[in-house]
């Protein structure tokens, strides 16, 4: 979901930046002002800025009043009570009641099934942030925002179904399990909500907020058959049961997926996704789609995932990207820090903070359009931390520095962004045929078939004419399951297609099957290609177990192709097929793929390997590794092929034959 920024005046010129980069200025420098200061001019000029964009924020946030209903949420029809102009949902007035007739109590409570917003500032007691004090629960700017969108699929009778991306400290969990508990309380009985956490210590302080609310409840607001308040459910230590609602509220943790199972739900809250174990034993997905089980798809049940972000690929990442491209059932919301109130400070020396502002501060006011009180607070509390990337990582300012800042991270950022922006979809999918899978007629015949289904997604069809050593076509070789490792073969054109000058990704093929049905698959794309030079990384098969089987593959599939990369045995007796990565050779390769990905020195087109590349960190043994639940298959297939791709630029061969490879490797 696009960030919503404040409208501002031209750009005022960074003292220390060269104005024709101002427009991207990079978000991780992190040095001070230099030298250069400021005009008066210029700081006359943001001044008067300034005070436009807070009377804009002043203005959205005047006139709301959960009480009389201002400002609130969804269709709302005036009507005047006691001589007090209310603003009343649409759907209030469907009821059969007639207001007039009912008490104060009464109307309240007729009310409070229709308005959450109401019932938050009449019913809910929450404790506050600053002074620890219990106070009503009035919604803050990115709360109303959220509750908006809830409302919106709760009016339209859809199933509510969220994923929410959020900075700390703005109640983001709080307004879930309240809005939660409004259903439970007000709306449905015999209703039961599971609240699941990265571990179950979070999930029961989660479920505090409940408890608060059920012991300063109103009573003339109570909608049961006895007075609120939990009681333990069959002596369980993790389910209780609201006296007089028939509903229950369950936690759990994302290590204890047994015990949703059989489960039953109507709604599900789960806290903290990103930060939940991905192991062979147990993994997100396993655990969320055991909770989806439980749970129908019909109006007023309600799924709600929310994180803060933990890098890029992981399960809470791909969901989220899932949802931004509309292809999942959640709503992607998320929440910026400087939406919310608290992180602003009062500007007391204007001139000083303008000229001791960084590069990224200044993307801040004139790229996001922030004002110098949001900025005076960065300026200070981003200090706290030890790098601007972990402070991001708390407080972002977008969805993509959210799940992109960790200093761990192997390739630049900004560089993978900037990758990220060739990316695209393949003109075509599907896969490159033969008369057979293996053996002699495997390269016969050789078609293209397409199909939704093809494990082979195509960008740029082989040039026209002699295409001899134009292509390299690299393959890491996965297992058979499909719970293994993928097997991937990428096609890099040398000479850089219709973009040219720089080397381009232009096929990809990912999938899982037999290793012979490997050779010969990447023996096939690498014909298609112009007789390319095809490469194996040989580790998964070059074994002391499985090293003849390994053998006979590849010697069968060197009688019907013969441009295969080798490389010599050390005493010169004879050859392996394939490249080999070790410690040594994987960090020059990768050390390679960070040159160029920080250069720019190639196309990409998948993003999903530009997720890889994201999510690929330096560990703390000083070598290279994707994070825990990730992969690194397109990536590696990648190092090898530009590895490759380098070598034989830097030894000037145009067109390598297997004679030639040998001598030069």
């Amino acid at each position: 979901m696009k960030n919503t920024h404040l409208p501002y005046l031209n750009p005022i010129p960074n003292p220390n930046t060269n104005t024709s980069n101002l427009s991207n200025p990079s978000p991780n420098a992190e040095q001070g002002a230099g030298s250069k200061i400021a005009t008066e001019l210029d700081i006359e000029r943001m001044l008067i800025e300034n005070v436009r964009r807070n009377h804009i924020l002043q203005i959205a946030s005047q006139g709301y009043d959960q009480l009389t209903g201002a400002g609130c949420c969804g269709e709302r029809r005036p009507y005047k009570r006691n001589g007090v102009e209310l603003h009343l949902p649409e759907a209030m007035f469907s009821s059969p009641t007639n207001f007039s007739t009912l008490s104060d109590a009464e109307f309240d409570l007729l009310r409070c099934r229709y308005d959450f917003e109401f019932w938050a500032a009449r019913c809910a007691v929450i404790k506050d942030k600053r002074t620890g004090r219990d106070m009503p629960f009035l919604l803050n700017a990115p709360q109303r925002r959220v509750v908006a969108t809830l409302e919106g699929m709760r009016l339209a009778d859809k199933p509510i179904r969220m994923i929410m991306l959020k900075a700390r400290q703005w109640g983001g969990s709080t307004l879930i399990q309240l809005y939660m508990a409004w259903i439970q309380t007000m709306l449905q009985r015999n209703w039961n909500s599971l609240i699941c956490a990265h571990v179950k210590d979070t999930a029961a302080t989660i479920r505090g907020i409940y408890s608060k609310l059920l012991e300063n409840y109103p009573e003339e607001c109570w909608d049961g058959d006895s007075r609120p308040e939990f009681k333990r459910f069959e002596n369980s230590q993790n389910i209780r049961r609201i006296q007089g609602r028939g509903c229950s509220v369950t936690i759990s943790s994302s290590e204890s997926q047994d015990s949703i199972r059989g489960s039953d739900f109507a709604m599900a809250h789960l806290s903290e996704v990103a930060y939940w174990k991905d192991t062979t034993k147990m993994s997100p997905e396993d655990c969320v789609r055991a909770i989806y089980g439980a749970i129908n798809s019909d109006p007023l049940t309600l799924v709600v995932l929310e994180s803060t972000a933990n890098g890029i690929g992981d399960f809470f990442h791909r969901e989220w990207l899932r949802a931004v491209d509309g292809a999942s059932d959640k709503v992607p919301v998320f929440v910026a820090w400087h939406e919310i109130d608290i992180y602003r400070k009062p500007v007391t020396d204007p001139y000083t903070l303008i000229n001791s502002m960084t590069d990224y501060e200044w993307k801040l006011w004139n790229t996001h359009g922030l004002t110098l009180e949001m900025i005076a607070w960065f300026h200070e509390r981003s200090r706290e931390s030890s790098s601007l990337k972990n402070f991001l990582s708390e407080y972002p300012t977008t969805a993509e520095e959210a799940f992109r800042t960790t200093d761990s991270n192997a390739f630049d950022a900004d560089a993978c962004d900037r990758l990220r922006q060739q990316c695209s979809r393949p003109v075509k999918v599907g896969e490159i045929q033969g008369d057979a899978l293996t053996g002699q007629n495997a390269l016969s015949n050789l078609h293209f078939v397409e199909s939704p289904r093809g494990n082979l997604s195509i960008w740029a069809d082989p040039g026209q004419g002699d295409c001899s050593g134009r292509y390299v076509v690299a393959v890491d070789i996965g297992g058979r399951s499909p719970k293994s490792d993928w097997s991937v073969i990428v096609v890099v054109d040398r000479y850089g297609g219709e973009f040219g000058n720089k080397p381009e990704v232009v096929a990809q093929w990912r999938g899982h099957c037999d290793h012979d049905h490997i050779a010969f698959t990447a023996a096939r794309i690498a014909r298609w290609y112009g007789n390319a030079l095809l490469v194996f990384e040989s580790n998964s098969l070059e074994t002391k177990s499985v090293d003849e089987p390994y053998r006979y593959i590849m010697d069968e599939v060197a009688d019907y192709y013969s441009n295969l990369y080798v490389r010599p045995y050390t005493d010169g007796t004879g050859y392996h097929y394939g490249f080999h990565t070790n410690r040594s050779t994987k960090s020059t390769i990768i050390n390679h793929m960070v040159a160029l990905i920080r250069d720019d020195r190639f196309i990409e087109h998948d993003s999903a390997a530009v997720d890889e590349m994201y999510n690929y960190r330096l560990n703390s043994a000083g070598g290279y590794e994707a994070r825990r639940g990730c992969h690194d298959d397109r990536l590696m297939a990648r190092a090898i092929a530009f590895h490759i791709v380098e070598s034989l630029s830097s030894h000037n061969i145009s067109d390598p034959s297997l004679i030639d490879y040998i001598s030069q490797f």
